[in-house]
């Protein structure tokens, strides 16, 4: 499909607590129900704090493979730590792309016969002992990333004609946030262009730290690519499925995807996913007449079906991306449930 000559929709967080307010709330119900995304000035995140994860991530990037290596996903039941190039799979293929998998820090939990599938999911991050400051760069971000994203969270609710608070009950210390510290190598051959291919996220919102060297596209209504061009200070956002879900299709989970760069030219970017419990259990809004008129109803994908229970979502997104740690670490529930 053609490339959309179009940018993204771009938003002052500050207006959310100003005099501009209701103006705020209006454009983000444009900007999530029209396109899916936008990017977000204003939110506060220290520059300081971006700069040193930067540095953080591409030091990490340069460490010899075994160093990395130390830390793949393979070791852990979790799906997390790092993976290499080609190992995680979007839409039926291969991703170009190296990263760390990070969520919250906590102790596995010994799940029992009659716990949900996704128990197994909670558990510890690996961190890289060749470059320790990577931990608190990363963590201090994902924090920074976790108060930005519940704070738009709050302001999707009021944009919706609910309480501030509407979904604050699924976000408390069992939410499980997560996100990714990758790097894009530069192209082969011409003709090799999947960073990431073309999907959904499953959560409510996803917040993303990319370069300067652009990449990600958005699918617009014709089915045409409009590119998420890189704004200085500016954090790409985009609803997830969950929203899609609760709103009967009024915000729209839009599908999206990164092409990789040029050959001998590498893009680094930080993607944050908000998720809630895992037990959350998206319940419909009652969205005010003149919004649920324009609903469209939850997209209909054979190919991946969307959840109400968000365990459920996550579980079916991992054992479908990372499938050498789903094989070694879950196969009596891959025997169990066939293809994820």
């Amino acid at each position: 499909m053609s490339t959309v000559d179009r940018q993204l929709p771009v938003l002052d967080l500050s207006r959310f607590r100003g005099p501009d307010r209701d103006g705020f709330l209006a454009d983000l119900r444009a900007a999530a129900h029209d396109v899916g995304f936008f990017v977000v000035v204003g939110h506060g995140i220290p520059v300081e704090l971006t700069a040193r994860l930067d540095d953080a991530v591409r030091r990490f990037f340069a460490l010899p493979l075994a160093d990395r290596l130390e830390i793949e996903n393979t070791r852990s039941p979790h799906f997390r730590g790092y993976s290499r190039v080609g190992t995680e799979h979007t839409g039926g293929a291969a991703d170009r792309r190296e990263q760390i998998d990070v969520g919250p820090e906590r102790a596995a939990v010994e799940a029992g016969p009659d716990d949900p599938d996704w128990t197994g999911l909670i558990g510890p991050n690996q961190w890289p002992a060749a470059l320790p400051e990577l931990r608190d760069a990363v963590l201090e971000w994902q924090s920074e990333a976790l108060r930005v994203t519940r704070e738009l969270l709050r302001a999707f609710a009021a944009a919706l004609g609910q309480p501030e608070d509407h979904f604050d009950g699924w976000f408390d210390d069992e939410s499980h946030q997560h996100l990714k510290v990758v790097r894009y190598p530069g192209r082969d051959v011409p003709e090799q262009d999947q960073g990431v291919g073309a999907h959904k996220d499953y959560g409510f919102l996803a917040l993303l730290h990319q370069d300067e060297i652009g990449g990600l596209q958005v699918q617009a209504p014709d089915g045409g690519w409009i590119d998420a061009t890189p704004v200085p200070d500016g954090y790409v956002v985009n609803v997830g499925a969950m929203l899609e879900i609760a709103t009967g299709g009024y915000l729209v989970a839009t599908r999206h995807r990164v092409l990789s760069p040029p050959a001998g030219v590498d893009r680094f970017s930080v993607p944050f996913f908000l998720g809630p419990r895992f037990d959350a259990v998206v319940a419909p809004l009652t969205l005010p007449p003149e919004l649920a008129a324009q609903a469209a109803g939850v997209t209909d994908d054979p190919a991946n079906p969307l959840h109400a229970a968000y365990g459920e979502n996550a579980l079916r997104g991992w054992l479908r991306s990372h499938p050498d740690v789903a094989q070694r670490w879950w196969p009596e529930v891959l025997a169990r449930r066939g293809t994820p």
